[in-house]
């Protein structure tokens, strides 16, 4: 067993390998690598942003050394095999050093289960209420004596060989990967952020929150404006959801896509801090070409 202090010391020099199951087939110890950085016994986790349902790209970004991949299982058009792929490529092209979180199309009880399977972590996305958030956690667990109602998958792994649990003192597998893996959840409504409060008291293994700004905006009849506004009830609104992080001494991540300055205020409240995107990255393509059609441009 590694203890929690040897994870956060090793992890300054292997970074969220450190962080790693007793197998690669298993989820990362998750969890701990969020409440590390909370403590700041580590920096914040560094991420990128897999919009695309892309394997190649997956697999050519995994060596690159990111604390963690977002793969949008949620808005692109992706099947479970391909999921799965984009899940084993981050972990096992990376040696361990990318924690993949995936964030499922909706509450659905089984996607939450393929994603697991696959040895991600997870996003819900649009949670609103006490009852939504006991379903999606019931379905991240195993057992039902903790609350769990997720099935156990008889030959994810191999018996004797990647089913080793980190930590035998707790249990066999199954009860070790209900510390492993992280439920990291969006709040994109005003209801959600008015639910917050019970929602966080209600369900603790809640692990990490994220402020869906475009939606929540758009939700409360705002201009989407890039989740940013200065309007009197959105700014209530985003005060509401950052005190209530702090009574519960609860995470937050969000995307921070400005420069250093940003990211240092960003990583002050931020563990998970996302820099940068496929999609994003694409969308340069466009004022490239006409740069470049404006410069070999013929002159009259």
């Amino acid at each position: 067993m590694v203890s929690v202090q040897t994870r956060a010391q090793a992890a300054a020099t292997i970074g969220m390998k450190a962080y790693a199951g007793p197998s690669l087939f298993q989820p990362h110890h998750a969890r701990q690598a969020i409440r590390d950085a909370y403590d700041k016994k580590i920096p914040p986790l560094i991420g990128y942003y897999a919009g695309l349902s892309s394997v190649d790209i997956t697999r050519f970004l995994a060596p690159m050394g990111y604390d963690m991949v977002w793969i949008d299982w949620e808005y692109t058009s992706c099947n479970v095999e391909t999921m799965t792929t984009m899940v084993h490529e981050t972990i096992f092209m990376s040696e361990g050093r990318t924690i993949p979180f995936v964030r499922v199309p909706g509450h659905d009880h089984a996607a939450i289960g393929y994603a697991l399977d696959a040895g991600a972590s997870i996003v819900i996305p649009q949670l609103e209420t006490v009852e939504q958030a006991k379903h999606v956690v019931s379905a991240a667990k195993f057992g039902r004596r903790f609350g769990g109602t997720r099935s156990v998958p008889p030959f994810r792994l191999v018996p004797g060989l990647t089913d080793k649990p980190a930590d035998p003192s707790i249990g066999d597998v199954w009860r070790n990967q209900n510390e492993q893996a992280a439920i990291m959840v969006q709040i994109e409504s005003v209801e959600g952020i008015n639910n917050l409060d019970a929602i966080l008291t209600e369900v603790p293994d809640i692990d990490i929150v994220w402020l869906g700004s475009f939606d929540c905006r758009v939700s409360m009849g705002l201009d989407a404006n890039m989740g940013q506004g200065t309007e009197p009830e959105w700014l209530a609104a985003v005060e509401t959801f950052n005190e209530t992080l702090k009574k519960h001494k609860k995470p937050r991540a969000g995307f921070c896509l400005g420069g250093p300055a940003g990211l240092a205020k960003m990583a002050e409240d931020n563990m998970i801090l996302l820099i940068s995107a496929d999609v994003m990255k694409l969308l340069e393509m466009g004022p490239q070409l006409l740069s470049t059609r404006q410069a070999v441009a013929l002159k009259n």
